[in-house]
């Protein structure tokens, strides 16, 4: 099935029709009764509807993207005419990297990256979601283009990967918002860490790719990675041109209609179905209070209702996922494996990605089904562990000087390595994504991920530019920072994250702005009048029923 075709599901029409797969809802109630006489629906509400899979699905490209830039650039730097054409010639006639080239080759994207976020935020609530992920999917493709370009200036393939940076970073912002103010609320979780599975299989496909093309002794052995890299951004720009907007960014541009039939098409019900009656209230609850707050500024990002604290808080975990080590191992795990005296480490960097990947997966089952806060404890406890295994055999049973003569050394750290990435794949790297798309209140949301985004990137640099040298000089004890970070991190989950499984993003605004405490936040129960459960049976007076459709159904003016 074509693009074009699979996209024209979302025309403005209401099905009942797809997937197999339902939500438990409670049993019609025949007291809520609009005034035209209709029925509101208490049918069961679909788990996953084919709308909603297919939305999941072109827009985690962009995570696509992240990932296989992120996975490339490790196999280029151990490349022979890669080394020979942007390298420097050793007084022995080889080529190898200085630490500053090969963490500023490594590192500027991330540069880029970080910029691209912050900016991104603006951008994408004036152009809206949609069309905010074309521009910069197609600035993406201009990165490539710079860099495809030189035969020899190593500058040049810095500055292409900071320009590609760009639309990474900015992807990587708007990409997830996209997904939290669209995806129906029981499987919100599972399609925002679509994102991170998606990056976990573009990084496995770029060291797949370079696999195949290592051996062959011109700049095809690195071109040809680079060059299928235009597939990627084009595949997202076009398609999201077929995607509709975010119902959240359309309801706030005045476009009730808009928003009620694209969630419609996406829970796969009815206008007048109780799930959608409840989200187009709790919609215009907190624009009606946004509104009475006035234009919002940068300065409300830290004054705002419970601002300060969720915006920290973004930061801390967007930097907390790199500090857990997972791209120390992505970036330089060419590197990392073979001075571990392994022959060809392209062979590891393959089997670490099908792990990525592969255990990415059972992730989107756990995000919806126990919970975000205890998967990230239970998540860094693991890490933890695996990273002072892995640094203790590294630095003090592995023979540096032979890597060959210790052998049982070396399959220990990939064990452990692999081990490591179990538990990242599976709670870190998809989870954090889904906390820092729910929340943040739709007044603050796009600035606040662009802010929590730059942060993760800004880490990533650090990392990325900062590993040649600190390896160089404490070697595999390195990896005894990671683990101090992962330690700090089950803390700061257990003090600070509240549990938003299955909650809508008003229901999760109100929990922070009421200061739930984060070990008490999966029992919270909404207070009568501010939230209500999508589910809740109707009440039994019939004009309250009536009251209540009849502001569902007609559209809502928004006042300027």
């Amino acid at each position: 099935m074509g693009v074009s075709n699979m996209m024209s599901r979302f025309k403005p029409q209401a099905d009942h029709s797809e997937s197999s797969t339902e939500a438990p809802t409670p049993a019609r109630s025949n007291s809520a009764v609009e005034k035209d006489d209709v029925m509101l629906d208490d049918s069961p509400v679909k788990y996953l509807t084919w709308r909603s899979f297919i939305l999941g699905v072109v827009v985690s490209m962009g995570g696509f993207i992240f990932g296989y830039s992120t996975g490339q650039i490790s196999g280029f730097e151990t490349m022979d005419d890669f080394l020979r054409r942007f390298g420097q010639e050793q007084a022995d006639g080889s080529y190898a990297f200085s630490n500053v080239r090969s963490g500023l080759i490594v590192g500027l994207l991330c540069i880029g990256t970080m910029i691209g976020a912050l900016v991104a935020a603006p951008i994408a609530d004036r152009m809206g979601r949609k069309l905010s992920i074309c521009l910069w999917s197609i600035i993406h493709i201009v990165g490539i283009i710079i860099q495809i370009a030189t035969d020899s200036n190593w500058v040049q393939v810095a500055m292409g990967r900071w320009v590609a940076g760009l639309g990474v970073g900015a992807l990587s912002s708007i990409v997830p918002m996209y997904q939290s103010e669209s995806a129906p609320r029981q499987v919100r979780g599972a399609m925002v860490s679509a994102f991170q599975l998606f990056v976990a299989f573009g990084i496995f496909i770029s060291y797949i790719i370079n696999f195949g093309t290592e051996r062959i002794q011109s700049t095809a052995s690195w071109r040809i990675t680079m060059g299928i890299g235009f597939a990627w951004p084009l595949i997202l720009a076009v398609g999201s041109l077929f995607l509709p907007e975010s119902p959240r960014f359309a309801y706030r541009q005045g476009r009730v209609d808009e928003a009620r039939e694209v969630m419609c098409k996406l829970y796969g019900v009815g206008p007048n179905h109780r799930c959608i009656a409840q989200e187009m209230k709790d919609m215009k609850d907190k624009l009606d209070e946004e509104k009475a707050a006035g234009k919002a500024a940068w300065h409300e990002l830290f004054t705002g209702p419970r601002m300060f604290y969720r915006t920290m808080l973004g930061i801390a975990l967007q930097s907390l996922q790199q500090l857990t080590g997972a791209n120390f191992i992505f970036y330089y795990g060419n590197s990392i494996f073979t001075s571990t005296g392994l022959s060809n480490s392209y062979v590891t960097q393959i089997i670490l990605g099908a792990v990525n990947f592969g255990m990415t997966l059972p992730g989107l089952y756990v995000v919806e089904h126990f919970g975000r806060r205890n998967s990230l404890m239970v998540g860094a406890a693991w890490m933890f562990i695996c990273f002072m295994i892995w640094a203790s055999v590294g630095h003090f049973a592995l023979d540096l000087a032979d890597p060959q003569a210790t052998p049982a050394a070396g399959k220990a750290m990939i064990i452990f390595t692999c081990f490591f990435i179990v538990g990242f794949a599976t709670t870190w790297g998809p989870i954090v994504w889904a906390i820092c798309g729910e929340m943040y209140p739709a007044r603050y949301r796009a600035l606040c991920i662009g802010i929590a985004t730059a942060a993760n990137w800004t880490w990533n640099f650090l990392i990325s530019f900062f590993t040649p040298f600190i390896s160089s000089s404490i070697d595999f004890a390195y990896g005894y920072v990671f683990a101090g970070c992962c330690f700090a991190a089950i803390f700061v989950v257990f003090f600070f994250v509240n549990e938003t499984q299955g909650r809508t993003l008003e229901e999760v605004d109100t929990m922070y702005v009421l200061h739930v405490k984060p070990w008490q936040s999966a029992s919270w129960v909404p207070p009568e009048g501010i939230v209500q459960d999508m589910h809740r049976p109707p009440s039994s007076s019939k004009q309250e029923g009536q009251a209540e459709m009849a502001e569902h159904t007609e559209p809502t003016e928004l006042r300027e």
